[in-house]
C-alpha cells in the first residue's frame, strides 16, 4: 500500500513522543522514529495496525549523530504521499542550576545541540527532501513555556526554547511552502516532570509548584496531549499561528 502520510519523530521512545508515534500509526502511513534506544512497544504497535515503521537509534545531542540522521531519516521518503510530517520533540531540561553555576560546557553544548542544532539540521534536510514533491507538508517544533516566560534556574532550558521559537518564525517568514508551527504542549507527565521534580530549590526554586502538580494529578497525559496535538495537526488552520500552545486548542 502506498502511504497516504509520511511522518517523521524525533524523541519518540517514552513520553509525549511516543504517544505522538503511536498516535500517528495507521494502515497507510510511513513512519520514522529517532530515539536513543530501540522502543518495542512501538513495533509493536506497528505491526497490529500495519503501519511501515523504521526506528533510527541515535543520541541527537552529539551534532555529527545528528548530522547523520538528518541525511538517513530523509534518503529514503517515498514520492507520491498526501502529506509529509515532522515533529521535532526531541529535547532537555538539563541542566538545572541558577546562571552562576552554568559553567559547565559540555552539559551547555550537548542541550543546545538537542533542543536547537539537532532541529535545525533535520528540518534542513526534511524541507531539501519534501520541496520538489508538491505535496502537503507539516512542520511542529515542540516548544515550551519556557521560552516566552523567563524561569529561574531554567536558563539554559528557556535560551533554546526561545532560539526554536524564533528559528520557527524564520522558517515562516522564508515561506518554503511548508506549514509550520513551535507549539507549547502544557505540563506534561513524562520522565522530563521527575527530571525537574528531583531538582533542589537552589538550583529550581519554583521546584515545590511542579512537585504539587504532580501530587494533585494536574500533569496531563501524554496520550491526551498528543491526540489533541494531533488532531490540531490536521485541521484547516494549522500554521495560522506561528508560536502557539495546544492548550489553545480542543
Amino acid at each position: 500500500m502506498q502511504a497516504s502520510t509520511v511522518a517523521i519523530v524525533t524523541g519518540a521512545s517514552r513520553g509525549l513522543g511516543q504517544a505522538l508515534a503511536l498516535g500517528l500509526m495507521q494502515a497507510d502511513t510511513r513512519l520514522t522514529t529517532v530515539a536513543r534506544s530501540h522502543d518495542p512497544k512501538l513495533a509493536e504497535h506497528a505491526a497490529a495496525t500495519g503501519c511501515t515503521l523504521q526506528q533510527v537509534q541515535s543520541d541527537l545531542a552529539n551534532p555529527s549523530a545528528a548530522e547523520r540522521v538528518a541525511k538517513q531519516v530523509v534518503a529514503g521518503l517515498p514520492a507520491g504521499a498526501k502529506r509529509y510530517v515532522l515533529i521535532n520533540n526531541a529535547g532537555t531540561v538539563h541542566p538545572i542550576h541558577q546562571a552562576a553555576d552554568l559553567d559547565n560546557a559540555a552539559a551547555i553544548t550537548a542541550a543546545f545541540s538537542l533542543n536547537v542544532t539537532s532541529v535545525m539540521l533535520i528540518t534542513a534536510a526534511f524541507l531539501q527532501a519534501v520541496k520538489p514533491l508538491q505535496a502537503d507538508c507539516r512542520i511542529i517544533n515542540i516548544s515550551s513555556g519556557a521560552g516566552r516566560n523567563p524561569t529561574a534556574g531554567w536558563g539554559v532550558y528557556c535560551a533554546t526554547k526561545a532560539a526554536l521559537d524564533h528559528y520557527s518564525n524564520v522558517l515562516h517568514a522564508e515561506n518554503h511552502g511548508v506549514r509550520i508551527v513551535s507549539l507549547a504542549p502544557g505540563v506534561v507527565d513524562t520522565g522530563m516532570q521527575e527530571t525537574i521534580r528531583g531538582s533542589t530549590s537552589i538550583d529550581f526554586p519554583n521546584v515545590e509548584r511542579f512537585a504539587q502538580l504532580h501530587a494533585q494529578g494536574q500533569l496531563a497525559a501524554p496520550a491526551d496531549v498528543a491526540g489533541r496535538i494531533l488532531r490540531y495537526l490536521s485541521s484547516d488552520d494549522f500554521g495560522t499561528t506561528v508560536l502557539d500552545d495546544i492548550r489553545n486548542h480542543a
